[in-house]
């Protein structure tokens, strides 16, 4: 009896505190965390050579940039001079959209004859589609990737680019997103994806950099 009850009194002391634990947990109010977002470092100088590079195009398309204001006010006028530099190389250009915007392209920035067309199901362009074959077939082993958005199709490329053994250069003022904040992370994420490049190191190998139009040369 004596043993029944020292039990029994332990149990009853143990759930007490138990109960009263969890009380005191569920009272506490919820701790934020504020952390200090990295800055974005300035873009690199890089120069390219036109024979072992492309322009990789993703949804410069109608129905895309009429509903993000940024495309045409901020990331069009970048990349129409730019397009006309890349023209006058005669490096290889692929485009990337899904199907039901393959004739919606902008027309300072579209398609000719003679350039890839990659018609995608998902925001990678490699993934389920030919792009790694037709580049590797013109010998491409540096990409620069443009268009909408930082934060979805030009990050998701780039990683897949990394994975096929690309170097990736991104033009800063030829894509953003729907924010500055959501423009700031995928500037931030694509530095930190597959051969991370924090310093933003010019041209590092099977890495991203982060450059601007007016910094990208030839030889």
């Amino acid at each position: 009896m004596t043993l029944f009850r020292a039990v029994l009194m332990t149990s009853g002391l143990a759930l007490a505190l138990s109960n009263g634990a969890m009380g005191a947990q569920q009272a506490a109010p919820a701790k934020m965390m504020t952390l200090q977002m990295p800055a974005t470092p300035d873009p690199a100088r890089v120069t390219l050579d036109p024979k072992t590079t492309a322009l990789i195009v993703l949804d410069y398309v109608e129905d895309i940039c009429n509903s993000q204001a940024s495309c045409k006010s901020q990331m069009l006028p970048a990349m129409t001079p730019f397009m006309e530099k890349v023209r006058k190389t005669g490096m290889p250009v692929a485009y990337g959209t899904r199907a039901q915007n393959q004739n919606e392209w902008l027309k300072e920035v579209a398609p000719r004859a003679g350039d890839i067309r990659i018609t995608n199901t998902a925001q990678d362009r490699f993934y389920g589609t030919d792009l790694d074959k037709e580049l590797k077939a013109k010998g491409i082993k540096t990409l620069i990737l443009v268009g909408w958005k930082i934060s979805g199709s030009v990050t998701y490329t780039s990683v897949g680019a990394m994975a096929h053994g690309y170097t990736v250069v991104i033009p800063m003022d030829t894509t953003s997103a729907g924010s500055d904040y959501e423009t700031t992370i995928g500037f931030y994420n694509v530095r930190n994806s597959g051969t991370a490049n924090i310093a933003n190191e010019a041209l590092k190998p099977n890495a991203v950099t982060l450059t601007r139009t007016d910094l990208i040369t030839f030889q």
